[in-house]
């Protein structure tokens, strides 16, 4: 492209374009000396890179480096450099070869400026063309079409379009004019919120260093001006205050600080410590004036009518144990008084209650079973009475079947009989009965009971002390309970009634040691006291019975005749004995060998036994074949009835009578 500029020709003048080829629309260099500056095309950026220029396409093209520099900065010459690389050679690496059908060989020519790597960095817009086509002939005629003069209306078109054009800038210009007013404002703002933010910096560290030095001031002067000092609203809650939570603490509070001051009574004092001495006092006497008061109201309401002391034990009383502490600690004497108090009004509430509640199970219609109920008598009829008055008659009851009376030992309602139910109810019961509802509640109110004394009085008294005040308390209620027990079962001859009781008093006595109460422990041991004998009465008179019925029985054997028309059928008394049986042994499946009942069963069984041989000898003598047949069934049907009792017992009993059993089924 630079090659048209030939050795020895005027700078000023322009070599005449080879094969007729138009003018080329790029600006011609004028110098061979100084540098050259292609003019910038429309939306080319130059970057600071050189400047193309193609004027022929018979040559290679070249490359002449642009000395241009950004920010107006003076021109720079190259020097002529000896060594610089060939420009068709550099052009021919960038663009790659192309091949020309006019190429002609040119005669070697140094450029006058030496083109380094630097000078390549260039952008050139050719306008979509290629080279080839940018430096073809019809370049300038392209050109030269595409230019067309602009008229007068053009002209005042874009004059129009320049004046709108002007305004938008002005308006930009006002825009940005209050865009810059406004952030100088802000600028001068936020530099005076920084000096504000520095000031509070500065003052927030000073109160910061103030507070510290304050801290460390109370800290060692606090527990002195604390000391020597009562605050007024200690006093005001101390003296009119409501009995709460918040009373209680300032109250542990004064009393801590009248304790530090009765141990540095002995010390020399300040007058300021003596002055609070006597206040202290004041708050202390005053302190004990509103305990008792509120004691006493809240023991004057447990003797209202149709009250639930329980209620008020864990509402008023529970929640400011530590009051009858601190009565006790600073008024001795008036403590025992207010705690007698309470016993009085509790044995009274207590004996009351279960007064009424006794009177309520008295209602209850109950079955009489008596001496004509023993085992060996002869009448088998059964009668039912009540003990409520009534005349004979009522349901159906069997006096040596369990039936489902041991289901009060598996159930799992834990709840006594309220009093309104026994009136109304009109079912007739077993002694059982009466005897669990009433026991029960006995149980669940003694617990209760000492639990609360124990919470209550324990810090202030010990655990004897506490005890001696349960059973001055439950005394008239236990002897209650004694006597509702003794009325239950002095006449009845209900052997399984009374075993029942005896397994509830056993239950109770158990629950009584999970709940760790052992002060009822002397009731259970005096109800055993009253069933235990009753129940070897009921034992012996049963033996007594079946003894009575064998000595009725002829000593000498029966006839032939007798024995034929004697039935081998199990005798009623074996079948009262079965079924007595197995009650005793469902209620002593864990029963040890050590109880009186084991003993009693034994002697029992012996009358038995006895009985069966001497009857089957009497009625069925002459006929040994029916006669061991005899005592086969009785045998048999003793061991049907017993065989689903499990136990020791019960499997004693049925290793007894299998034995029994095998010896006579031999002979039969």
């Amino acid at each position: 492209m630079w090659l048209d500029r030939r050795p020895g020709q005027h700078p000023g003048s322009a070599a005449p374009p080879p094969n007729n080829r138009s003018v080329s629309p790029l600006p011609q260099r004028t110098s061979s000396r100084g540098p050259y500056l292609a003019p910038q095309r429309p939306g080319l950026n130059t970057r600071g890179s050189s400047a193309l220029s193609l004027v022929s396409n018979d040559s290679s093209s070249s490359l002449l480096a642009s000395a241009k520099k950004a920010n107006g900065s003076s021109l720079r010459q190259s020097s002529t450099v000896d060594d610089a690389p060939d420009p068709e050679e550099v052009l021919a690496r960038i663009l790659g070869q192309f091949p020309s059908s006019n190429t002609t060989q040119q005669p070697e020519v140094k450029p006058a400026h030496g083109i380094t790597e630097d000078d390549l960095d260039f952008d050139v817009d050719f306008g979509g063309l290629t080279l080839t086509e940018l430096a073809g002939p019809d370049v300038s005629s392209r050109q030269v079409d595409n230019y067309k003069p602009q008229s007068v209306q053009d002209y005042e078109r874009d004059k129009a379009k320049f004046e709108d054009l002007h305004r938008s800038i002005r308006a930009c210009n006002d825009i940005l004019s209050s865009v810059e007013s406004n952030l100088t404002n802000f600028r001068n703002d936020l530099a005076a919120v920084s000096a504000d933010i520095e000031s509070l910096q500065a003052r927030s560290q000073a109160l910061n260093v103030r507070l510290e030095n304050r801290k460390a001031v109370e800290k060692g002067l606090g527990p002195l001006v604390d000391e020597l000092s009562v605050s007024p609203l200690v006093i005001t809650t101390i003296v009119e205050g409501h009995i709460d939570e918040t009373w209680v603490k300032i109250l542990a509070e004064v009393d801590k600080r009248a304790t530090a001051h009765k141990k540095n009574a002995q010390q020399p004092q300040s007058k300021a410590l003596a002055d609070v001495g006597p206040l202290l006092e004041k708050l202390i006497l005053k302190a004990i004036e509103r305990i008792r008061d509120f004691l006493v109201a809240q023991i004057k309401a447990m003797r209202s009518p149709h009250i639930n002391a329980q209620i008020i034990q864990q509402q008023n009383f529970l929640r400011f144990k530590d009051l009858f502490a601190f009565l006790q600690k600073h008024q001795c004497t008036l403590a025992g008084e207010i705690c007698q108090a309470y016993m009085n009004t509790m044995r009274w509430y207590y004996l009351n209650q279960f007064t009424r509640y006794k009177q309520s199970l008295d209602k209850l219609k109950l079955h009489i079973i008596d001496k004509n109920d023993a085992m060996g008598h002869e009448d088998t009829s059964r009668r039912t009475t009540v003990l409520s008055g009534s005349k004979l008659g009522g349901v159906p009851h069997d006096a040596f079947s369990i039936g489902r009376r041991n289901e009060l030992l598996k159930t799992k309602d834990q709840i006594a009989m309220s009093s309104y139910l026994a009136d109304e109810d009109q079912t007739t019961h077993y002694l059982e009965v009466p005897f669990r509802n009433f026991n029960l509640a006995l149980v669940d109110n003694a617990t209760a009971e000492y639990t609360f004394l124990v919470s209550f009085f324990s810090p202030a008294l010990s655990l004897a002390v506490v005890s001696r005040h349960f059973s001055y308390i439950f005394d008239p209620t236990f002897a209650l309970g004694q006597a509702l027990t003794k009325q239950l079962v002095s006449d009845t001859y209900d052997g399984l009634g009374l075993l029942l009781c005896v397994r509830l008093n056993q239950h109770f006595a158990f629950e009584l040691q999970r709940r760790r109460v052992p002060v009822v422990d002397g009731y259970i041991n005096g109800t055993a006291m009253v069933l235990w004998p009753r129940l070897q009465s009921i034992m012996d008179a049963h033996c007594e019975s079946v003894k009575a019925l064998t000595s009725a029985l002829p000593n000498k054997a029966g006839s032939a005749s007798q024995a034929k028309t004697a039935s081998a059928a199990p005798h009623v008394v074996t079948q009262r004995f079965g079924q007595f049986l197995h009650g005793v042994l469902a209620l002593s499946t864990e029963a040890g060998d050590d109880e009186p009942i084991v003993s009693s069963l034994h002697r029992l069984r012996i009358e038995v036994e006895a009985f069966l041989a001497k009857y089957s000898q009497a009625q069925l003598g002459a006929d040994a074949r029916k006669r061991d047949r005899f005592l086969y069934n009785n045998y048999s049907l003793i061991l049907t009835i017993i065989s689903d009792v499990s136990g020791k017992l019960a499997t004693e009993q049925q290793d007894h009578f299998e034995s029994l059993k095998a010896s006579v089924q031999e002979n039969i």
